[in-house]
């Protein structure tokens, strides 16, 4: 089945639209230099499992954050907004398990959902959990992991009863030990529908100009509202968030087509090219020209 980079897509509501696997094996592994390209924020009705390769992580998943070290991974629940970011200036490396619940669970009926996969997934107070080699059961877990991944990667003979064996290890070790946090109180439940309401505004409307004001309108809240959920959700502002999102677009664009520097800018919704330059910088580190070299120097 191979190795892929993750290349995050998400539609209106930051929900993923990449297709994990296949109907018939709906898994799929990926990798991420996380130094190259962060993982945005997003969810999926999936499951997923990751763990840190080289470097050190900050992993955000229900409303908390984790530094994850080398060797250490966490748990991500569906339905779960999550994004992973580098921690220091060094090499930044993860590799991750996206799959389906009824790859383990089977059918709705079987006693595989009924008993465990049907608990985990409508459990709130079970949003994510985080995988340290140095917990015996939390080792397990990542070594269940690890197998399935090698397996899917490799394709080994045998390899779909294989990895449904180490997922059906790795999930009953997530049931059988992981603790329930403090379940998110109704203010922060409310917060995390508001932001996903938020989001998807921007991603509807982030080629126009967007005030602070609309996109509180859009949740039914005031500005000052607007500010706390990102901030208590997702760590940053409305206008960080946005500018991030124009970025990312852009970067699309100079990657994907032959349009000019300023009109790429006009499309991402920077109005001024000495702005979209600097916001660019400040995402990627360089200036968009430089940025579109770089690729193509890559793709050679």
């Amino acid at each position: 089945m191979g190795l892929s980079p993750c290349g995050v897509v998400i539609d209106d509501s930051a929900r993923e639209l990449l297709i994990h696997g296949t109907p018939a094996f709906p898994i799929a592994c990926y990798h991420d230099d996380l130094r190259t390209e962060p993982v945005p924020w997003h969810w999926h009705e999936e499951l997923e499992v990751l763990v840190v390769s080289e470097g050190s992580v900050l992993a955000a998943a229900g409303g908390e954050k984790y530094r994850l070290e080398t060797g250490e991974g966490l748990f991500i629940n569906a339905g779960v907004l999550h994004g992973d970011w580098p921690l220091n200036t060094g090499a930044c490396r993860l590799h991750s398990m996206v799959f389906h619940p009824r790859l383990v669970g089977g059918s709705p009926d079987s006693v595989f959902w009924q008993k465990y996969l049907q608990p985990l997934l409508t459990d709130p107070s079970r949003p994510c959990a985080v995988l340290r080699p140095r917990v015996e059961w939390q080792r397990t877990a990542i070594e269940a992991m690890e197998q399935a991944f090698r397996t899917v990667v490799n394709e080994v003979p045998g390899y779909e009863f294989k990895t449904r064996a180490a997922l059906s290890e790795l999930l009953f070790q997530l049931v059988s030990h992981a603790p329930a946090v403090q379940a998110m109180p109704k203010k922060a439940l409310r917060s995390a529908d508001r932001i996903k309401t938020m989001l998807q505004f921007i991603q509807e409307h982030y080629t126009e100009e967007v005030s602070v004001e609309q996109i509180a309108a859009s949740a039914s809240i005031s500005p000052s509202e607007c500010l706390r959920c990102f901030h208590d959700m997702i760590g940053t502002t409305p206008n960080q968030y946005l500018r991030d999102q124009r970025a990312q677009r852009a970067a699309e664009l100079l990657c994907g087509t032959g349009l000019r520097v300023s009109e790429i800018a006009l499309q991402c919704g920077f109005q001024d090219a000495s702005y979209f330059a600097r916001a660019f910088r400040q995402v990627y580190g360089c200036g968009p020209t430089e940025y579109r070299r770089q690729a193509r120097r890559a793709g050679d």
